[in-house]
This record gives C-alpha cells, sequence and structure tokens, in this order.
C-alpha cells in the first residue's frame, strides 16, 4: 500500500461542494471511518449552505455501518473535539474552516478529539477505493441522538479555567466578528458571560458570508479595526469559519499578527505554570524561544500541521502549544486549536495586568518577519531540498533542521524553506531582528530554490 494519500489533506478532506463532496461521496467516507471506530460518533458542522446536506448523508453513512451518532448541531470545530474527548468514540467535523463559501470539508476526530492520524487516513481511504465499508444487517443499524447542550457545556468549562471576576471586575468593551461563521453561537455568549461590554459584528450565521471572507486577515478585518476605533473598545476579536483560530485587534486597532498572540499566552501560562513544555512548530517566532527561556519552559517543535501539534502535546503532556496563524491549543480543555479558551485567556490577561493589549505586546521580544512563495512541480520538491540542504552543510556552518522542509539557522534570524502538501508551491518565510534581514534572508531562501529546481 503507498503511503500517498489520495483524498486526505493534513486534516480531513476538502473539495467544493457538491461537485466531488456531494452527498454520495460523503455518505461512503463516513461508512468507512465509522466501520473503524465502531462506536458512538459525535457529528457537528459549520454554517456553510452546504453543511445541512453533508451532515445528513455523513450520519447515514454512520448509521449503515453500524455506529451510533449523536448530533451535535451548528457548533466551532473544537466544541466537537471538546465534546469527542469527553464523552463519544469519535467525530465528524463538517466545515471548511476559513475557506470561501463554496468549499466544505469533513474532518475526521479519533477518540481523544485529536483529527486522526495519518495511517487511519490511509486505512480510510482503502475502504473507499479498493475494499468495501461494513454495512450492518437491519437489526443492527445505529440510532440517532441529538446533543444541543454541550455547546453550553464548552462555553461554562472554558470560563471555568479563567479568573472570571477579575475579568467582570475590568469591566472591558469587546468587540467580536464572528464572520457569520460556528463562532456565533459561542463567542458572544461567553463575552457576555464574562461580564463585558459586547458589541458584535457579523455574529448572524450565514453560510454566504455577506459580510466579510472567512478568513480571519487583515484585508478582511477592517470593518472590526474601525469599530474598535471608533467605539474605544478594548480589543476586538476575530474568529474563522469553524472558530478554531482568534485574531486580535489591540485597542488602537493594530492587528496583532497570531504569533503575538501566542507568544503573549504563553508567557502567562508558563507564569502561572512555573514553567512546562510548551509545543509550537519549526515555522513560527524565536520570540517563543525567548520567551521559554525566560519564564522556566521548553518548547519542542514539530512538522507544520495543527494535528501534530496537538498530538505531541498529548504525548509529551505539554502545558500549551499552537500556530503563528492565531491557533492556539490548551491541551487540558482540548487538543486542537480554540479559539474559546484563546478569548477568554486574553482577556484574562489584559484584566489581571490591569494594561491596554498594545502595551503588553510591546513588552513581547520583537522580530521582524517575511513570508514569500514560488512555483515548484511536485515532482521537484524533494530533489530542490535535498540540493539546498547539501549546499549548506557543505559551504557553510549553519545549523540545520529538517524537521518540515529546510530551516537553516544563522546568528541573527533563520529562514524556512517548505513544499506546500496541497499545491505545487514552495513557502519561503524568514525571521530576523531587522526587516531589511529578514527581507533579505527570504529573497537568499527564494534564490536557493531557483538555483535547483528546473
Amino acid at each position: 500500500m503507498s503511503d500517498k494519500k489520495r483524498l486526505f489533506g493534513t486534516f480531513g478532506v476538502r473539495r467544493t461542494a457538491n461537485d466531488v463532496l456531494t452527498p454520495e461521496f460523503a455518505s461512503r467516507l463516513a461508512a468507512c471511518y465509522g466501520s473503524l471506530i465502531k462506536g458512538t460518533v459525535a457529528v457537528g458542522g459549520d454554517t456553510r449552505t452546504s453543511t445541512p446536506m453533508l451532515k445528513e448523508a455523513v450520519k447515514a453513512g454512520l448509521l449503515s455501518s453500524g455506529c451510533d451518532v449523536v448530533d451535535l448541531g451548528i457548533i466551532p470545530t473544537p466544541g466537537v473535539q471538546y465534546a469527542v474527548r469527553k464523552y463519544y468514540d469519535g467525530g465528524v467535523m463538517i466545515t471548511a474552516s476559513h475557506n470561501p463559501p463554496k468549499y466544505n470539508g469533513l474532518k475526521f476526530l479519533d477518540e481523544y478529539g485529536i483529527g486522526i492520524p495519518d495511517e487511519m487516513d490511509l486505512a480510510i481511504e482503502k475502504l473507499y477505493f479498493d475494499e468495501e465499508p461494513t454495512r450492518v444487517p437491519f437489526s443492527e443499524i445505529g440510532q440517532i441522538y441529538h446533543n444541543s447542550k454541550v455547546i453550553e457545556e464548552y462555553v461554562d468549562e472554558a470560563i471555568s479555567k479563567v479568573d472570571g471576576d477579575a475579568i467582570r471586575e475590568a469591566n472591558l468593551k469587546v468587540v467580536v466578528d464572528c464572520g457569520s461563521g460556528a463562532g456565533c453561537f459561542t463567542a458572544p455568549y461567553l463575552i457576555q458571560k464574562l461580564g463585558c461590554e459586547l458589541t458584535t459584528l457579523n455574529c448572524q450565521a450565514d453560510g454566504f458570508f455577506p459580510g466579510r471572507d472567512p478568513e480571519p486577515i487583515e484585508e478582511n478585518l477592517q470593518e472590526l479595526i474601525s469599530v474598535v476605533k471608533e467605539l474605544n473598545a478594548d480589543i476586538g476579536l476575530a474568529h474563522d469559519g469553524d472558530a478554531d483560530r482568534t485574531i486580535c485587534i489591540d485597542e488602537k486597532g493594530n492587528f496583532v499578527l497570531g504569533d503575538k498572540t501566542f507568544t503573549l499566552v504563553e508567557k502567562q501560562m508558563l507564569k502561572e505554570n512555573n514553567g512546562g513544555t510548551i509545543v509550537t512548530t519549526v515555522a513560527t517566532s524565536q520570540a517563543i524561544y525567548d520567551v521559554a527561556d525566560e519564564y522556566g519552559g521548553n518548547v519542542i517543535a514539530t512538522a507544520v500541521g495543527d494535528l501534530l501539534v496537538a498530538r505531541k502535546l498529548k504525548d509529551e503532556d505539554g502545558l500549551f502549544g499552537g500556530e503563528e496563524n492565531g491557533g492556539l491549543i490548551f491541551p487540558d480543555f482540548v487538543y486542537g486549536r480554540d479559539a474559546v479558551m484563546t478569548v477568554a485567556k486574553i482577556l484574562e490577561i489584559i484584566a489581571k495586568e490591569k494594561k491596554p493589549l498594545s502595551e503588553l505586546v510591546s513588552e513581547l521580544p520583537v522580530y521582524y518577519a517575511k513570508k514569500m512563495k514560488i512555483e515548484c512541480p511536485d515532482d521537484q520538491k524533494e530533489m530542490v531540498m535535498s540540493s539546498i540542504a547539501k549546499e549548506i552543510k557543505e559551504t557553510t556552518d549553519f545549523e540545520l533542521d529538517l524537521t518540515d522542509g529546510v530551516k537553516i539557522l544563522k546568528e541573527d534570524g533563520w529562514v524556512i524553506i517548505r513544499p506546500s502538501g496541497t499545491e505545487p508551491i514552495f513557502r519561503c518565510f524568514a525571521e530576523s531582528d531587522s526587516q531589511q534581514k529578514a527581507d533579505e534572508m527570504t529573497d537568499w531562501g527564494i534564490g536557493l530554490i531557483k538555483k535547483y529546481k528546473e
């Protein structure tokens, strides 16, 4: 059996809805997953227009393989992960996260609520393409249940993990933009329960995403930025479509990069717990290592992908983890990127430190970054990477990290060259102590790729 995936990406299967991703496709794929899980499976979905259709198909496939199904309704991805970890044997989330409205996808979870490992992706594909999923006799078809309570429990448990009284006393003024995604059913309730003065944008569930594109990048959050400034709010918060990522806007209307949010929360977590293990990817800021050194933490770096970070946090009994895109993982709550806990924690930090967000961010170690990408055919990627690694080894004394792509560590910064898993490109990302150096290192990295690709 080849280990090249035929359907799955880094987390689940994502396609445009109703061409490849039809009810028949979703139902058969869910039956293949159900054949391996053989238990009770929770199913949730985001607000996309195609989600109800695909969710019914997924439920039917699971039932036909003999699994019982618990429908959780519209709920963030981490809400399903939370429910599975506490109560169920597996889970399926119907979402395309931050992609445009025509996309949808299926994310499959193991019994800990972590995205299933590669071996299971391959086993499902083998059943799908080469064999047949289990179809049980009529007397053993699964039962369907509903659990509309778990979403509130998920929010309340996050609140129980922070100092709610301190947040309430701070009387924070918060603007939240859920982008019409699944966060509409969690974020406004969470923030109100924490006693904040709340203004909402795009908090009506709508699968056409009329207010903004679901990806919480700066150009899509201009309305949030202007409202934060207009209302003199303490913070603006934005989520992606399935509410596992959180982006912050400070009280001056500045877009706060995801790795700053990560570093801020990391610092607080290490202070509160007298150190601990932090897990992140090789493409994350040096600031995370600096903060760990200062507050007694140790950092483990994985290849890029939130599943790998979550799994490593579980295996190493880690304290906290995440990625540079605003996806933070609190392993004592959910083994996956989680926006509910992130929001609660950031509000707690502002309340307890009694400082505005811009000041808290300005106290963090400062680095400058640059990201670029360049086209490269898939069949040349391996050769390009090994040639670059060989050149660096033979002609320099820079340190190399080959966890994921080629990461070159220099005295004053680093550059990483890594192939995209989904398209024929390399991403090149550098970080240094000045913007000019970061730009130069990225250009150097792109130059190395050009030198070896045909």
